[in-house]
């Protein structure tokens, strides 16, 4: 054996097959393990933004597969895990997104999972149990979904239409005077589009915008874990992303539409303030 890193394409291939692997075995756990009675057993940054016992279960059993496998990578996930490892490659995890929708049995939610090879996200993976859709990339090979019993396809956005045809998703946060600035941001966006849907899952708001089912996306608020796989997949589809103009996305903004779409709906947020409180 050689200690020499494994070129990139057999290690992205290795990635891939660990983050589809841990997010069927989180997902078939989220999906068939959910009690009827199901509790909160925390709360985060509000009594309405809630953690389960299986968000929390979940991301155990992501981190506990892929440290088998690959014991010397860090983590960042959702529910506390977190380490720096030592092989370059850090796992950013999300085992519950759309946490609430979960709760409440509505079926947006995904197990969202990516891998960053020294900083870059190289493989993005989100499992929607419910719409039995696994949306899959790496980095420079473009945007894949499979649907169950299907085989995968490739991802690609939709043509932008102009923006005051295009149907747009969004997100609101948890706190009162956060989800009261971003309605009014809302309700002066709205006139200015087709129509805006919420659909409370930014990891399946990102692929929607990949499979060409939104013309665009946007949220104040975000962390990585929430966009990190989703924002690799639609940037493989086709897809532009980012933040206010000339920054990336980040916890202040986070845009992703196609091209076309993407510029105006940028400058039509920043001169609502979308990115502020």
């Amino acid at each position: 054996m050689t200690d020499e890193p494994l070129p990139a394409e057999p290690l992205y291939d290795e990635l891939l097959g660990l983050a589809k692997e841990a997010a069927a075995h989180a997902g078939a756990l989220l999906r068939d393990g959910r009690p009827s009675d199901l509790t909160v057993a925390h709360t985060k940054s509000s009594a309405v933004d809630v953690v389960t016992e299986m968000d929390i279960a979940a991301e155990k059993l992501i981190t506990g597969l892929i440290g088998e496998h690959r014991p010397d990578d860090g983590f960042l996930g959702e529910e506390g895990a977190s380490a720096p490892g030592t092989s370059g490659v850090r796992w950013i995890i999300d085992p519950l997104d759309g946490t609430v929708n979960y709760l409440y049995g509505l079926p947006s939610w995904a197990v969202s999972i990516a891998a960053q090879q020294d900083g870059e996200t190289v493989v993005g993976v989100v499992y929607a149990p419910l719409r039995g859709e696994t949306y899959e990339a790496v980095r420079g090979r473009g945007a894949r979904i499979t649907a169950d019993g299907e085989a995968p396809r490739p991802l690609t956005v939709r043509e932008a239409p102009p923006l005051e045809r295009a149907l747009i998703s969004t997100g609101f946060g948890y706190t009162t005077e956060r989800r009261t600035s971003q309605a009014a941001v809302a309700a002066a966006l709205i006139p200015q589009v087709r129509d805006i849907r919420r659909g409370g899952s930014a990891a399946i708001d990102l692929c929607d915008v990949a499979a060409g089912r939104l013309d665009g996306y946007y949220e104040r608020g975000l962390n990585p874990w929430d966009y990190a796989a989703g924002d690799l997949i639609a940037r493989e589809a086709g897809a532009l992303t980012g933040g206010r103009k000339g920054i990336p996305l980040s916890t202040e903004l986070t845009i992703a539409a196609p091209p076309g779409v993407f510029t105006p709906l940028q400058e039509l947020l920043e001169s609502l303030g979308a990115w502020r409180d």
